[in-house]
């Protein structure tokens, strides 16, 4: 009888249609995991901000899934070919030809001149959809935080952000990330920089590499490389690994047919609109 009662309110399209969000996840999760540094990157468009030049700036971004090491330039319209001339300029020919590359469906991304791209190097490339723009989340989650960077340092003006991008690239680069323990300067040179502050206080590694002859910090330079990289990729793993853990507890499996209705949600939700609490979500 209970089974009776749930296949009815399943195919009784006004309680379906009026029911609430199933938030539940309908699939275990998938971690994105690389094993070196430039074998995958997330891109990610960003804008537009503010004008200038009386054109819309963009701020096109890409992230490295191993070391988090980041790139990112200011685009005056984010067309095509300024998407292309930054992969192949920032990307292949700074840090080698990457196995994938990770986008949304955006014009900018999703084009023939694009695809050209991607088939002379060889290039694997992937889209988020637009129902699930956690496939691409290191690209999001960088964004969201070189803007927060940015927010700190423009003027009052704020028109200026463009001329602070190194700066927040910079102290991006250096900050210690919680899913590699380590910067990404460290992961990808092998070393920590130097960093300002160091030169005109003494630290305790500038005073120690003083007594060292010329050749010794180089060998201790590719010993803590190596060491960097697999403990990178070690933390890296057992941070997903906690994390699918407590993911795949709230998963609701649901399987779909080819050819099977399915509801799609409406954006942007207005709850505040007349009679909006009688419209279905």
């Amino acid at each position: 009888m209970v089974k009776d009662c749930m296949d009815y309110e399943r195919s009784c399209k006004p309680c379906q249609f009026h029911a609430n969000f199933i938030h539940q996840p309908p699939e275990p999760l998938h971690p994105t995991t690389m094993s070196w540094s430039f074998d995958s990157w997330g891109m990610d468009m960003v804008g537009p901000m503010l004008e200038l030049a009386e054109e819309n700036i963009y701020i096109l971004a890409a992230t490295d899934y191993f070391s988090k090491w980041a790139e990112s330039v200011a685009l005056l319209s984010g067309r095509k070919e300024e998407v292309a001339d930054f992969i192949e300029s920032n990307i292949i020919y700074l840090y080698g030809v990457p196995r994938c590359i990770i986008t949304n469906n955006g014009k900018s991304f999703d084009n023939k001149f694009i695809a050209d791209l991607f088939a002379k190097f060889k290039l694997r490339k992937y889209h988020s959809s637009m129902y699930y723009l956690q496939a691409n989340s290191l690209a999001e989650a960088f964004n969201k935080t070189l803007c927060n960077t940015l927010k700190k340092v423009v003027n009052k003006s704020k028109k200026n952000w463009h001329e602070k991008m190194e700066e927040a690239l910079w102290a991006y680069r250096t900050t210690h990330r919680m899913l590699t323990q380590a910067t990404p300067c460290a992961l990808v040179y092998g070393v920590e920089v130097v960093l300002p502050l160091e030169v005109q206080i003494l630290s305790l590694r500038m005073v120690v590499n003083e007594g060292f002859p010329q050749e010794e910090p180089c060998n201790l330079g590719c010993k803590s490389w190596t060491h960097l990289t697999s403990s990178g990729f070690k933390h890296d793993k057992d941070y997903w690994s906690r994390i699918s853990k407590s993911y795949n507890k709230k998963v609701r499996q649901c399987s779909y047919q080819v050819g099977v209705m399915v509801l799609a949600v409406k954006r942007p939700i207005y709850t505040l609109r007349k009679n909006a609490k009688m419209v279905p979500k």
